[in-house]
């Protein structure tokens, strides 16, 4: 297969960043530095680096379901000694979390060893629908939906437009679904418009929903719901 292909495949990226890595002369191929986006290999008779450290895709994918507790954060390991939400999975696991839910943020997390998909999940070019409830401290006016509905202005530009929807006649719930992952994005929605955020929860991420999980439980995800992860992604989703 093309080098670029088989480089997504091990996790480093789009096939795009994985173009971006052999250009710069960073991948050899059995020990020869390669630069030409032509260059096709074998899993079996090559063997492939990137900064030295040899690379591989995974043997067989794994695509796991976490309903994320609260004082967990999304990452593989923590510099300050953290619990991560690998800490919740069996330790032979060798996924990545899919995205970002941040400490206090519970919820559907995906979790995979499969780099291509976990990539188009991601990326907001594919619209993948992310659906969260928040419960703010205060009601929301109909002026500020409209607001959130547009985008609002954020440090590093204004988001995307969203769906708002209030889902307590107490105004102090809404569902809010995003095609974004901005880091901590609803709570500085939230913030910029004066409203403090008491809980946020992902109740669905794609097509997959929460049902039957507590917090801190995962399951493997169905042939089904896999195939249904790469219709999102490839728009074939009617």
């Amino acid at each position: 297969m093309r080098l670029n292909r088989y480089l997504a495949l091990c996790g480093l990226g789009s096939r795009r960043k994985c173009e971006l890595l052999i250009q710069s002369g960073r991948v050899t191929v059995d020990g020869n530095v390669v630069r030409s986006l032509s260059t096709s290999v074998d899993k079996k008779n090559n063997v492939v680096t990137v900064d030295g450290k040899k690379v591989s895709p995974p043997e067989r994918f794994i695509y796991i379901l976490l309903h994320k507790p609260k004082g967990y954060v999304t990452s593989a390991s923590d510099e300050l000694g953290r619990k991560t939400v690998l800490d919740l999975l069996p330790d032979n696991f060798r996924v990545f979390p899919v995205g970002r839910l941040d400490k206090n943020t519970t919820g559907a997390l995906l979790l995979t060893n499969d780099g291509q998909l976990a990539f188009q999940l991601m990326h907001p070019q594919f619209n993948v629908d992310k659906i969260y409830h928040v419960s703010l401290n205060k009601p929301i006016t109909n002026e500020h939906v409209l607001k959130l509905q547009a985008g609002v202005l954020l440090e590093e530009g204004i988001t995307s437009p969203c769906i708002v929807k209030v889902i307590q006649k107490n105004r102090k719930n809404i569902e809010i679904i995003l095609h974004e992952g901005r880091k901590r994005q609803i709570r500085r929605m939230m913030q910029s418009l004066g409203y403090h955020v008491l809980s946020l929860e992902r109740i669905k991420f794609a097509i997959l929903t929460l049902a039957g999980l507590k917090p801190g439980d995962w399951r493997y995800l169905t042939g089904r719901e896999i195939a249904g992860l790469k219709a999102v992604v490839s728009g074939d989703n009617g």
